[in-house]
């Protein structure tokens, strides 16, 4: 399943970047009829049921896009979902092509997690602190977690930076047994 999200978002990702669209407004609608399929049983249904028309479904699209304002290119990507009978993959796509959106345009997403609420000075601190780290522009995330006693803990992909109390007593711990 990987490879096909994966396929189907950096196709995506090219058609919205070539055609110089919005890549943010394009996201927006592809999550927004993402979140209609992932909410409408019924639409679900008509869109994977193998006994109703390509054409017939395309049709029910059209009447969707008129309503939610939907750009042609985000219209047409979904036509390719119905054709090739991928609907069922629309959401971890969607998810994947945020992503792939985040990696061309330089931007990094930071889970932040604080023992305390932070304030709008430490917020930007810190996401200046792990700009400079990963070269990226950040988007952060904020968690609350109280059992970090002091400090934050920051996780970009796959990396963890620990500034925390818990993290450094933990690393003093180790220090002390080995």
């Amino acid at each position: 399943m990987a490879s096909v999200t994966k396929i189907y978002a950096r196709a995506l990702a090219d058609a919205v970047l070539d055609g110089k669209l919005d890549p943010a407004q394009a996201l927006r609608e592809a999550q927004a009829m993402a979140q209609l399929v992932a909410s409408s049983k019924d639409l679900r249904e008509v869109w994977e049921t193998p006994s109703i028309p390509a054409e017939q479904k395309r049709k029910v699209l059209d009447a969707i896009v008129a309503r939610e304002k939907v750009s042609r290119t985000v219209r047409n990507f979904l036509a390719v979902l119905i054709d090739h009978r991928r609907t069922h993959f629309l959401g971890p796509i969607v998810k994947e092509l945020e992503l792939e959106l985040d990696q061309r345009m330089g931007f990094a997403e930071a889970e932040i997690s604080s023992a305390r609420e932070l304030s709008d000075p430490e917020k930007h601190s810190l996401e200046s602190q792990v700009q400079k780290l990963t070269g990226k522009k950040v988007r952060a995330h904020y968690l609350r977690d109280t059992s970090l006693l002091g400090g934050a803990t920051v996780r970009v992909g796959s990396t963890i930076y620990d500034g925390s109390v818990k993290g450094r007593l933990e690393r003093i711990r180790q220090a002390l047994s080995s």
